[in-house]
């Protein structure tokens, strides 16, 4: 037998259902910002980081749905609710944190200040933390651009890490270049190149309602199911007559 609690949350929840289902025509106000907003971060992660499949526009739709609504206040300034009061996300993109940096297309990167009274900047802001908690980053040695593999001449006292101070490269960049150098002696030529290190995104988690919710539920167990009834609403109402 359901809980006077379990009632009670069933009931928020067909409520919040009903207000899905009466969707209007207000709540498709920002599909095409949220279309030319994603094509913008999928050609930009298409180009610069390794396996990451498009994003699909209707999962931030299906978002916006879930967490605010046409009929909610925050439509009309926050709709992804990137910024609210406690939310570190905005803070996370405005100072280009954990690897979004690397995530937001230099195009967009001016746009953060106004999130919490811009709508679209607060998409823009949204789908760039959506995206930076679903990639995968390390901290790795990088070759500075344009920098090309040249020849040092071993000197009484070096090693790995002491040449890689004095050229500017790194010691697992070096150490990567001479696999068998681990013990130095004066006049061995080894190899170098210019280089650092750096935060890279090195591979993408699968992006659907099921990892969203698990980054962006807040603990509501339902989020899931929230986001998967939103997208069929959506795709019913395509459909409608």
């Amino acid at each position: 037998m359901a809980t006077q609690d379990q009632i009670q949350y069933r009931t928020r929840l067909e409520k919040w259902q009903d207000g899905i289902d009466a969707a209007d025509r207000a709540w498709d106000s920002y599909d095409t910002h949220i279309r030319s907003t994603v094509e913008q971060y999928n050609a930009h992660l298409t180009r610069s980081t390794p396996a990451y499949f498009p994003l699909d526009w209707q999962l931030v739709k299906a978002m916006i749905w879930t967490e605010t609504g046409a009929r909610d206040p925050g439509w009309l300034s926050r709709p992804m609710q990137i910024g609210n009061p406690g939310d570190p996300g905005l803070g996370v993109m405005r100072r280009g944190e954990e690897g979004s940096n690397l995530i937001v297309p230099p195009a967009l990167r001016g746009s953060f200040l106004s999130a919490t009274t811009n709508p679209r900047s607060n998409i823009e802001a949204g789908v760039g933390y959506l995206l930076t908690r679903m990639a995968q980053t390390e901290i790795r040695s990088v070759p500075e651009p344009g920098s090309s593999v040249y020849d040092i001449t071993v000197k009484a006292g070096d090693s790995l890490s002491r040449i890689a101070k004095i050229e500017g490269s790194t010691e697992a960049m070096l150490k990567q270049l001479n696999p068998g150098a681990h013990a130095l002696r004066p006049g061995q030529v080894v190899k170098c190149q210019k280089a650092t290190m750096r935060r890279v995104v090195t591979g993408w988690r699968i992006i659907n309602t099921a990892s969203i919710a698990a980054y962006n539920g807040r603990g509501d167990a339902r989020h899931r199911e929230k986001l998967d009834y939103a997208l069929r609403a959506m795709r019913l109402q395509r459909r409608a007559p």
